[in-house]
């Protein structure tokens, strides 16, 4: 069940944007949806056959959508819409102190066009009037990581070496005091 903080921005809602839950008919959007993330470790293999790599994205995305349904509680699964045609998803878990962003993903055609810088700040927003950071795990190599620190987002530590936890602070006003 999606959480009442996480919403579409008006701006974006009157250009066609919306949220909806997942649902199986989308798992062959949602598995080249997730093959897109994976392209930089896929050259690393050129001499993969197009089946070794879809069946590498398959497992992959299998693993990672076990880990998601069984390790994490309260995750709403999201596709973003954008006239009725799939763009993305958007995985969100809320947590006593934290709106946690599990996982954000356009397809490449719609990254780098700001919609994501705004999505991103309606979540900074809706956790903040709550008075929770919004947080996201990011790996290291993530070129998404700079849009993050860009809108402020900071380094809260490692995790297995491979990602960054990383916040968006509470403002000032907003932050509670222990």
């Amino acid at each position: 069940m999606r959480s009442p903080l996480v919403r579409i921005p008006a701006a974006l809602a009157a250009a066609g944007m919306r949220l909806r839950p997942e649902e199986p008919a989308d798992d062959p959007f949602l598995i080249e949806l997730y093959g897109t993330t994976r392209v930089r470790e896929l050259e690393q293999v050129p001499y993969w056959s197009d089946e070794q790599k879809l069946a590498f994205v398959r497992m992959q995305f299998d693993a990672q959508r076990l880990h998601y349904q069984t390790v994490l509680k309260d995750v709403s699964f999201d596709v973003i819409e954008c006239g009725g045609v799939p763009i993305g998803r958007l995985y969100m878990q809320e947590l006593e102190t934290a709106l946690h962003i599990v996982d954000i993903v356009f397809v490449p055609e719609q990254r780098g066009q700001g919609m994501g810088a705004v999505l991103l700040q309606e979540l900074a927003d809706s956790a903040a009037e709550a008075g929770k950071v919004l947080s996201i795990f990011v790996e290291f190599y993530n070129p998404a990581r700079r849009l993050y620190e860009r809108l402020g987002f900071v380094a809260v530590r490692e995790e297995q070496g491979i990602y960054i936890e990383m916040e968006l602070p509470l403002p000032a006003d907003r932050a509670k005091v222990s």
